[in-house]
C-alpha cells in the first residue's frame, strides 16, 4: 500500500488572480503556503483533510467531469454566508435521496464545487458493526 503523508488537488485556473479572489476572498479559504511572483504565482489553500493549489495557466477550463467536494458542517450556514459574499449559487441546499444535503456553487472557471453537509445520523459518519 501507498502511505500517503498528504494530498492536494492542483488546479491551472484561467485567469490566476480572479480565481485567487474567488478561493481566498469569497470562499474564504486560509492560505497554507505561497511560492513564486508575478500573476501566476502558486497559492495553496487549505481544504480540511487536503490542500488546493492554484498555480500556472490553462488557456482552457477543467472538463466538466472535474468537481471539488468540500464538507461543511452546516450547508445553510455556508449558503448565507456565500450569497452573502456575492458567490452565485448554482443549486442551494438540497436533501439528496442518499441522504446528504448538497449545494453546488461554481469557481470562475466553471469548476463545479458541491458543498456537502452529512447529516448526525448519516450511515457514512457511523456504521455500527463496522
Amino acid at each position: 500500500m501507498v502511505h500517503v503523508l498528504s494530498s492536494r488537488t492542483l488546479l491551472h485556473p484561467t485567469d490566476p488572480e480572479r480565481s485567487r479572489a474567488f478561493y481566498g476572498d469569497a470562499l474564504g479559504l486560509a492560505v497554507y503556503r505561497e511560492f513564486g511572483t508575478g500573476p501566476e504565482r502558486g497559492t495553496v489553500y487549505f481544504l480540511g483533510g487536503g490542500f488546493l493549489e492554484l498555480s500556472g495557466r490553462s488557456d482552457t477550463p477543467p472538463g466538466p467531469e472535474m468537481r471539488l467536494w468540500l464538507q461543511v458542517p452546516d450547508v445553510h450556514a455556508a449558503h448565507a454566508e456565500l450569497a452573502e459574499r456575492g458567490v452565485e449559487v448554482v443549486r442551494p441546499p438540497v436533501k439528496e435521496p442518499w441522504g446528504l444535503i448538497e449545494m453546488w456553487i461554481e469557481d470562475p472557471d466553471g469548476l463545479r464545487i458541491v458543498l456537502v453537509e452529512v447529516p448526525h445520523d448519516h450511515p457514512i459518519r457511523y456504521r455500527p458493526g463496522i
